[in-house]
């Protein structure tokens, strides 16, 4: 504060702090409310009930993804990759085959980047390069899935079963639709996985002044 300014009244602190004798536990829980509020701001007016179960949605998407990215890391550390390979390994398993542009595609990554990636797991025995029969200019990227089971498959294998024995306590169609909700919840990512890679404009708030 300047020498010369007059000091705040009684009860008045600096912006950002709590007045007077107050704890912060008040302006935390502004905060909170502020920070779940776009997650319910479409359905504020008129539904509480709605606006809650819209926050508390939001909040429940917010601490699997951060568990899903802990979970990575760790599953990594244990088999013996970094987080990104093993990502890649896991897109690969898909279609159990793919090329190095493919694989840059489906996860943003630079062909350089992927370069790295490949060499890493062909010297881990993960994956192998193989010229495409039909078209010797092409290589195709090959899982070695007996290697990925071994190594790989164990590390998850716990928590699968885990998930297994969970859906034992949902009916047919329940499982429906959590089944069709991750595969809206999996497009809604895609397109915004390509809006984040894109150019940033006047729509996204990060990193803007």
């Amino acid at each position: 504060m300047p020498e010369d300014a007059a000091p705040p009244p009684d009860g008045a602190g600096q912006p950002g702090e709590p007045r007077g004798d107050q704890s912060a536990e008040p302006r935390g829980e502004t905060n909170d409310e502020a920070w779940n509020l776009p997650w319910a701001e479409p359905f504020v007016a008129g539904r509480p009930e709605r606006a809650r179960l819209a926050a508390a949605f939001g909040a429940a998407t917010r601490r699997t993804g951060s568990l899903w990215q802990l979970m990575g890391q760790a599953a990594a550390d244990r088999i013996g990759l970094n987080a990104t390979d093993l990502n890649c390994l896991n897109i690969l398993s898909f279609s159990r085959e793919t090329t190095a542009g493919e694989l840059a595609r489906a996860t943003g990554l630079t062909t350089a980047s992927i370069t790295g990636v490949v060499d890493r797991l062909e010297q881990a025995g993960f994956v192998r390069r193989e010229r495409d029969p039909k078209d010797r200019r092409r290589v195709v990227i090959r899982l070695q899935l007996d290697k990925a089971l071994k190594e790989v498959a164990p590390v998850f294998l716990p928590m699968i079963r885990d998930w297994q024995e969970m859906a034992t306590h949902y009916t047919d169609d329940e499982l429906r639709l959590i089944v069709d909700f991750y595969g809206q919840m999996e497009q809604v990512v895609r397109e915004h996985l390509i809006r984040l890679r894109g150019p940033a404009d006047s729509g996204d708030s990060a990193g803007t002044s």
